[in-house]
């Protein structure tokens, strides 16, 4: 294992409450139902599709809607901020040798402007996926520019379509518990690691 590949939202960046406010910032212009924390908890275990149908959401517009939530992200970035311990976790795998890439649906402007804010200088490469569920074709890609092999990466990660994706080109897949999605989703699509800190995550693959 030489690479690992990072989730941004909900495992590096502590974004979901950011993304919260701009779910409901535009429910009243797409008609969809706004949420609270008590939502979000509430509905760990909940599909993607689950969730849309709970509240509303027209999931036929993600085209439109996503690029203005991701300007909201833009807009309030200093907003967010990495999750306890990451920064240290990053810095330590990159002295392991490890090379660091992030793959996200987010915007690659606002991960890279991001992780300036941040001053987080340890992440190789920033690519992205332009559909929530096209993250198999872009690490597929990526495995075909670097010529690397799917034993050779790591994926973190915290949310159900990104297991899936990563099953779907054999990619070993870490699921971190302080992000989104809830571990009876995962757990029938057997995650390599389960972490429950970015701590856990480097002793893990240390001790590989």
């Amino acid at each position: 294992m030489t690479t690992i590949i990072f989730d941004f939202d909900g495992t590096l960046a502590d974004s979901m409450p950011l993304f919260m406010q701009a779910w409901n910032t535009y429910a009243g212009q797409f008609n969809y139902l706004p949420v609270s924390e008590k939502d979000l908890a509430a509905s760990r275990n909940l599909t993607i599709q689950q969730r849309a149908k709970k509240y509303g959401f027209p999931m036929h517009k993600i085209p439109v809607i996503l690029p203005k939530v991701y300007q909201y992200f833009k807009a309030h970035m200093n907003e967010v901020a990495l999750f306890d311990g990451i920064k240290d976790m990053l810095d330590s795998l990159a002295h392991n040798g490890y090379r660091i890439v992030i793959i996200s649906s987010n915007a690659k402007e606002n991960i890279e402007l991001f992780l300036k804010q941040e001053g987080i200088e340890t992440v190789s490469q920033v690519l992205t996926s332009s559909r929530i569920f096209g993250k198999d074709t872009v690490i597929r890609k990526y495995m075909k520019q670097q010529n690397v092999s799917a034993e050779q990466l790591l994926y973190v990660g915290d949310e159900v379509r990104d297991i899936v994706a990563c099953n779907k080109v054999a990619v070993p897949f870490a699921w971190v518990s302080w992000g989104l999605d809830g571990f009876e989703l995962i757990e029938k699509e057997r995650p390599k690691f389960v972490v429950h800190s970015p701590q856990e995550l480097l002793d893990a693959l240390i001790a590989e």
